[in-house]
């Protein structure tokens, strides 16, 4: 189950978002990820003899991360010893990539041995964060 504001998430409140980025916190020791999932994924499917993109739902109700050590972990231990927040929703994929590294960057996810993170990749350009302001210095 995902958590989203403190309350079990309800699918309605997603019905027009594009991904999510998203904490999991190892309830036994306490260790956490940061990541991005889009709620829908790209399939190719061939109509008449032509190839014909679509998007249809992802993984991303049963989705754990795609880090290796917290997968074997939840293997391990069950997925009922993990808490699993939407940190936030976003409308886009470039939202989902810019917010998925601040957060990393925030939290510091590469200094501390308390993340899963190993890494932190972004490609982000100005036009995928429309909606987003900057605040100035």
């Amino acid at each position: 189950m995902w958590i989203y504001q403190g309350e079990p998430l309800i699918e309605e409140e997603i019905s027009k978002r594009f991904g999510f980025v998203y904490c999991i916190t190892n309830l036994q020791n306490g260790k956490k990820y940061i990541g991005k999932k889009l709620f829908t994924k790209a399939k190719t499917k061939t109509v008449a003899g032509k190839k014909k993109k679509t998007r249809v739902e992802s993984d991303w109700k049963d989705y754990f991360g795609s880090n290796k050590t917290l997968n074997e972990e939840v293997e391990t231990l069950g997925p009922e010893h993990f808490k699993r927040e939407i940190l936030r929703l976003c409308d886009s994929r470039g939202e989902c990539n810019y917010w998925e590294a601040k957060y990393q960057f925030d939290f510091g996810v590469l200094f501390d041995k308390m993340w899963y993170n190993d890494h932190i990749w972004v490609r982000v350009h100005r036009s995928h964060l429309k909606k987003e302001k900057s605040k100035k210095c």
